[in-house]
């Protein structure tokens, strides 16, 4: 396992990191992360309503706390009162200590805004989470699908108010899906912000498990009736005849497509870390192997026009999905 600086920070983090948004039941697959080289473990409070931060710090708790980066993030609704989401100061604040108490940890190394709040002021979630890092209860923290301008906007309050940096972005990002390449990532870049992408498999679907003009796979989670809103636009059948195509390409450099995908995300500009998850230990050990992967010149030439072909018949994609 290889690993990079989160944005202009100190703190290095795994190239591939496990998420736990789908996954947050997997105990095991925690745990093979760990002995194979990941470091950076990354949940949210409103996954499974906290379980997925039960279950992480519970697996967790084994090793020592100094060998791991522990990161999630507030937002999303915690209970039915008018108070229980957003990112005002009590929300955050309350959230925190909170997931502090779930994950059963002293300070949390990466707590991240999870979506944009438009009803608080950003000055009072930025100087609530100033607060945090100088009780120690964070380290760093961080934001989730922003928009380049709300990212400049919170990043001249940091220095107007001489607050501690945003070290970083966590976008959704894949072969599929490029948006943050315009504007995201080289705002990003200017202010020291690394990326922590997630869905970079677009849901499974650079995994090769879907394929065009035939039906879903009765297993599979779209097979299953569960297609949620982020999955509709990458089944569309002309992006699936595209992904044969990157499919070919990962055959002829004898790795798996989802090798192939995560070893992309990695050789882009500004990239700290790839999100997966796992719902089992073999998938695991096989998208790890994409740290180790570096794809040549010509193979970047050879994939730069099919995700072209991509762009041209991918459906709408909102920024806030």
């Amino acid at each position: 396992m290889n690993y990079r600086h989160l944005g202009n920070s100190g703190l290095k983090v795994s190239e591939i990191g496990l998420g736990s948004w789908l996954t947050h039941n997997e105990t095991e697959s925690i745990h093979r992360a760990y002995d194979l080289g990941i470091n950076f473990f990354d949940t949210a409070n409103e996954y499974g309503q906290g379980e997925a931060e039960r279950v992480l710090g519970k697996a967790l708790h084994r090793y020592p706390r100094e060998s791991y980066v522990l990161a999630t993030k507030a937002y999303f609704p915690m209970g039915d009162g008018p108070n229980d989401r957003g990112l005002s100061r009590k929300h955050i604040i309350e959230q925190c200590n909170a997931s502090l108490k779930r994950l059963g940890v002293d300070y949390i190394d990466l707590y991240q805004c999870h979506r944009f709040d438009k009803e608080t002021p950003t000055e009072e979630t930025l100087l609530a989470l100033e607060d945090l890092v100088r009780q120690g209860k964070i380290l760093y923290y961080g934001v989730s699908q922003w928009s380049a301008a709300q990212i400049t906007d919170a990043v001249h309050i940091t220095n107007e108010r001489n607050l501690h940096p945003i070290v970083s972005n966590q976008p959704v990002y894949n072969m599929i899906v490029r948006q943050i390449e315009s504007e995201i990532v080289p705002v990003s870049k200017k202010h020291g912000m690394g990326q922590i992408v997630f869905s970079p498999l677009a849901q499974g679907v650079l995994t090769g498990k879907y394929k065009p003009d035939e039906d879903l796979p009765p297993q599979s989670r779209a097979g299953k009736g569960q297609i949620n809103y982020l999955m509709k636009s990458y089944l569309d059948n002309n992006v699936l005849k595209q992904v044969a195509k990157l499919e070919d390409v990962a055959g002829e450099l004898n790795i798996g497509l989802s090798q192939l995908a995560l070893a992309w995300i990695l050789r882009q500009p500004g990239i700290s870390s790839a999100i997966v998850g796992a719902s089992n230990k073999h998938q695991l050990e096989e998208n790890i192997k994409a740290s180790e992967i570096e794809l040549t010149h010509d193979v970047i030439e050879e994939i730069e026009p099919i995700l072209t072909e991509i762009d041209r018949v991918l459906p709408p994609w909102s920024e806030n999905d």
